[in-house]
């Protein structure tokens, strides 16, 4: 019979508590996301033939619908766009198409991969039984959900300013006794003449529904990384649990020493493979976000700028800010992981090793070692995601911002 949670949490170690709940926790939010767009990868044992044909479907169609959006308006830049600011200012919006493009591709491909992390977080909370670890994961989990939602907020806000408020705010054009609603992502005139309806009613909404997916992408993206990194942060902070209980044990520990010292062991190198397949699974995401955001932090600066006075600059400041928070996230967290693989090192030294008996404290020096190595996680293997690098990041797009109003204006 299983127990009830206030019966859970009075007992320091449970004989039987519901671990799907508590991995439910750490991954319901972004398998809603990528669910909807068709890259959740399925479990090992739940994957039929029509799932796969269904999420192929799906795949098309996404990617599809972005590239109907993108393709018709570089036709436009290229042949119909002459001046210099016109021009500059559909570069960040077919940017960030092409982001949306490759995250998604990229995510498509690795999915076996992020199978292999998931599965990897569901077998930590079914061996998470000691009440206090599982509240350390939980705080965590609990932080990554609220990473989440705070991007997904920044993310669709500014698809509902940009594609909807936008237009709107502009006003209907009247050309040649035609009156027609502007879209974000103007179509070159070779292709289809938007200014008739039903076209332009029908580009207008497909263009919202592409933002929708980008903006999907583009959380999916950062919430896949938040999760994953934060859990390699919530099992380093049991394991560094474990290493001040290895001298003197703990109640739901053997009482042998050597055995307490191999389980320690054993999950530091778990700890560390599951951090190199998600550095595995997201140093490409993350380069394209790191080079795409540079970009488009510069880019949207400068169309607040330059439009600050015709009453669109709110638009181009939400999206900017959830540029910056996506960014953030990235480099914060990726500092987040690094730092706390530093502190087991740190642990293990400050523990009473010395108390050991015979050679066994030579596996601690082992383990500090590992520790004080490099462990992190990169964009594309070439820039390590730390709050240096956000800076630099932020200091590189405002250099850019500059030298772009300096050639223009």
């Amino acid at each position: 019979m299983q127990k009830s949670p206030s019966i859970q949490n009075s007992n320091p170690v449970a004989t039987v508590y519901d671990h799907e709940k508590y991995a439910r926790l750490s991954i319901q939010q972004i398998r809603w996301i990528m669910k909807s767009i068709g890259i959740w990868p399925n479990s090992f044992q739940f994957s039929s033939p029509i799932m796969k044909y269904v999420r192929v479907l799906i795949n098309v169609i996404c990617v599809g619908i972005v590239t109907f959006v993108f393709i018709p308006c570089v036709f436009y830049v290229v042949l119909e766009v002459e001046d210099i600011y016109n021009t500059l200012k559909f570069i960040g919006p077919l940017s960030f198409c092409l982001m949306t493009i490759v995250k998604y591709s990229t995510l498509a491909f690795r999915r076996r991969d992020i199978r292999v992390c998931i599965e990897h977080i569901k077998t930590d909370w079914t061996k998470t039984w000691y009440h206090d670890d599982r509240a350390i994961m939980t705080r965590n989990a609990v932080f990554g959900r609220r990473l989440i939602v705070i991007n997904g907020f920044f993310a669709y806000s500014g698809a509902i300013f940009f594609h909807i408020a936008m237009p709107i705010g502009m006003g209907k054009i009247t050309e040649s006794n035609l009156t027609y609603q502007p879209l974000a992502y103007p179509v070159a005139r070779v292709i289809v003449d938007t200014r008739y309806s039903p076209i332009n009613e029908i580009f207008f909404w497909t263009q919202f529904v592409s933002a929708v997916i980008s903006q999907t992408v583009a959380t999916a993206t950062c919430g896949l990384t938040a999760v994953l990194a934060v859990h390699a942060y919530g099992r380093l902070e049991v394991l560094m649990q474990w290493i001040m209980h290895l001298v003197d044990g703990r109640e739901d520990f053997s009482n042998n020493v050597d055995d307490r010292l191999a389980i320690i062991v054993q999950e530091h190198v778990r700890i560390l493979c599951f951090i190199e397949l998600t550095e595995k699974v997201l140093h490409k995401i993350s380069l394209v976000e790191v080079m795409g955001n540079t970009l488009n932090i510069c880019l949207l600066g400068y169309y607040t700028i330059m439009e600050w006075e015709d009453g669109f600059a709110i638009t181009y400041i939400i999206l900017l800010m959830s540029v910056v928070f996506n960014l953030f996230i990235f480099c914060y967290i990726g500092e987040l992981v690094a730092e706390q693989f530093k502190r087991v090192s740190e642990i293990s030294y400050m523990i009473d090793w010395h108390r050991l008996s015979g050679r066994k404290a030579l596996a601690i020096v082992l383990m500090i070692a590992i520790s004080n190595s490099s462990v992190k996680l990169t964009a594309g293997n070439i820039i390590e995601l730390s709050m240096t690098s956000f800076g630099d990041v932020i200091k590189t797009s405002v250099a850019y911002l500059n030298m772009l109003r300096a050639l223009t204006t």
